[in-house]
């Protein structure tokens, strides 16, 4: 298994729903169907070694399952579905990053699937560019903006808006109701 990451020194210090949040930090990058994504490092609470998670029946195909967590069931998103893309292909670096979000009840702990963890980045406020209005293939939305590195650029994930609880149980909603 993985080290775990340090976490946050307290859940206070996360940002707050419709906060403005900073234009700068650490952030945890990582790779996604040949592209560098990056989330805010007080997001991340640890990052697991790959183990199949236990299917859920009735959920939308972006939810991988879910895993049990020292008591607790967390639930595990592929990324790569929930942005409409093909499901992520299980390779030896593909890890499950455990993010906290806020839900209606608290902090809630939830399981991103990636490709593989690249690196902690310190990025300054000149680095960071807004968010593009086209071209990436996600919503608007989603990213928080575009990291300018000497290798090209960085996809910002507003992690709150990608793993939004309202959306996804919309989403799990109107799936069932499909069937």
């Amino acid at each position: 298994m993985t080290p775990a990451l340090a976490p946050a020194t307290a859940t206070s210090a996360l940002p707050q729903p419709g906060a403005a949040l900073p234009a700068h930090g650490q952030f945890l990058t990582f790779t996604l169907q040949n592209e560098i994504y990056g989330l805010d490092i007080l997001r991340v609470r640890e990052i697991l070694e790959y183990t199949r998670p236990t299917t859920v029946p009735m959920m939308p195909g972006f939810v991988h399952g879910v895993i049990n967590l020292r008591g607790n069931v967390v639930p595990v998103i592929d990324l790569a579905q929930r942005f409409g893309r093909s499901a992520t292909v299980l390779m030896p670096r593909t890890c499950i990053v455990i993010i906290e979000i806020d839900g209606e009840d608290g902090p809630q702990a939830v399981g991103i699937l990636v490709d593989a963890v690249n690196a902690v980045l310190d990025l300054e406020s000149a680095q960071i560019e807004p968010a593009p209005s086209f071209g990436t293939g996600l919503r608007q939305d989603f990213i928080r903006g575009m990291a300018r590195t000497d290798k090209g650029f960085i996809i910002l994930l507003e992690v709150g808006r990608v793993l939004s609880v309202d959306d996804m149980a919309s989403l799990a909603g109107a799936a069932h109701a499909a069937v």
